[in-house]
């Protein structure tokens, strides 16, 4: 089989390493790719939306199972094209899609079918969001309509902060077409967890839990980025936690998309806070999370392309199965991120790195260049690893991590300490 992995980040370089394990699997493509991956299989220059040239490219080649890591190719119908020239591929449809591509749409859609989430309203007037701010009062959530690579949400803190976000987001266009709207919701208490479950439109079948850490420094402090680190299992999500979740949150939203006539093949992903009145929905996503797939896919013992297929082709897994070790996804950024950063600083030490024991390193923003490999990203590069349990997770990634450099670099150093407070407690 020739399988095609969309995308050139982390979760695309650990989507590759885990499909190259896979025994039916001759060759894998990545487009763009990254060094990472080219590490394992050819890289093809074509962006993530180029949607028709990848189909095109496909057809040419061959191609049995194409595999999509980011949202945006899925937002802009990559699903339809392929489907449309009876090609294979993992991901759902441009209607389901709108699940991430438009928070206002995933909020009516949770309030239709009852899906527990926060309480909100939705604008696309900026002086009236302002208004509805200055009458609730903070802390309170703001949020830009469409796609924002992860950073289109502001949790503020104060009135003026919430202001400056709408601001920022509809008069600014700091995320531009996606800012043309925005959900204003109640800030919600709690711990966040990270639900995926795989399904084929009707059944579903979960994925180890995970948890992902959103802003940028140690503490849960400063902006929100694309994601800083993810550990799995997420102990916040006990089994009976687990199974609420599926009753109350997958189980109404995936009837509801069949009811409106887009039903939903892929990775559904569920970001969640687990507040005192049980899990509410914060986001759904429509793909693997990043880097919690880098977390999730470390421990999945199953070939990922038959449970792809399984998916695909509507005959589903009916489980999956994991390794008992607890695994760890630590993301090394450049300086400034998630603000502007500069780009060809020389990375040293990966390979250092991987000689710890169970630690893999999963390139996300990389280049080579004058060949020496260099940043080209604001995420650089994720550091992985597996323990016994989370303490033995963090000393092994922490060790590796310390080995690589590159000037400028910044990540968090508490990646999984809630999972350590839990264990202890």
């Amino acid at each position: 089989m020739k399988v095609l992995i969309v995308g050139s980040g982390g979760r695309e370089h650990a989507l590759a390493w885990k499909v190259a394990q896979s025994k039916k699997v001759e060759k894998v493509y990545g487009a763009p790719g990254n060094p990472g991956i080219a590490q394992i299989g050819e890289c093809v220059d074509i962006k993530p939306t180029e949607v028709e040239k990848l189909a095109d490219f496909a057809e040419r080649e061959g191609i049995d199972l194409t595999i999509v890591g980011p949202e945006a190719p899925l937002v802009a119908g990559i699903t339809d094209e392929f489907e449309k020239r009876g090609l294979k591929v993992f991901g759902p449809s441009k209607a389901a899609a709108q699940l991430e591509g438009s928070k206002a749409f995933a909020k009516e859609m949770m309030k239709k079918y009852g899906v527990p989430t926060a309480g909100f309203e939705v604008f696309d007037d900026p002086e009236k969001a302002k208004e509805y701010i200055r009458k609730v009062g903070a802390p309170i959530v703001v949020k830009a309509d469409g796609l924002a690579a992860g950073k289109g949400v502001v949790v503020a803190q104060t009135v003026d902060e919430a202001i400056e976000a709408v601001d920022r987001i509809m008069v600014e266009k700091v995320f531009g077409e996606a800012g043309n709207r925005v959900v204003v919701e109640e800030c919600l208490k709690g711990e966040e967890a990270s639900y995926l479950v795989i399904t084929d439109g009707e059944r579903f079948v979960p994925l180890a839990t995970a948890q992902d850490h959103k802003a940028v420094f140690d503490g849960d402090r400063g902006p929100n980025t694309g994601g800083m680190g993810a550990y799995s299992p997420a102990p916040v999500l006990s089994g009976e936690m687990e199974k609420e979740v599926q009753e109350k949150v997958i189980k109404p939203i995936l009837k509801g998309m069949a009811e409106e006539g887009m039903p939903f093949k892929g990775i559904l992903y569920a970001g969640l806070m687990i507040t005192e009145e049980g899990p509410k929905v914060l986001e759904f996503n429509v793909r693997f999370g990043d880097p919690e797939a880098q977390a999730i896919l470390r421990r999945l013992e199953d070939d990922l392309v038959d449970v792809a297929l399984s998916a695909v082709e509507g005959r589903l897994v009916e489980e999956l199965h994991w390794k008992p070790e607890t695994s760890i996804c630590v993301v090394l950024a450049s300086k400034g991120y998630p603000g502007k950063y500069e780009k060809g600083k020389v990375i040293t030490g990966i390979e250092e790195a991987e000689k710890v024991p169970t630690v893999a390193v999963f390139h996300a923003g990389t280049a080579v260049k004058d060949g020496k490999l260099v940043t080209n990203g604001g995420r650089v590069l994720n550091v992985t690893a597996l323990g016994k349990d989370i303490v033995e997770a963090r000393e092994r990634v922490y060790e590796a991590v310390k080995r690589i450099h590159f000037d400028g670099m910044h990540y968090r150093t508490d990646i999984g300490l809630k999972a350590v407070k839990r264990l202890k407690g």
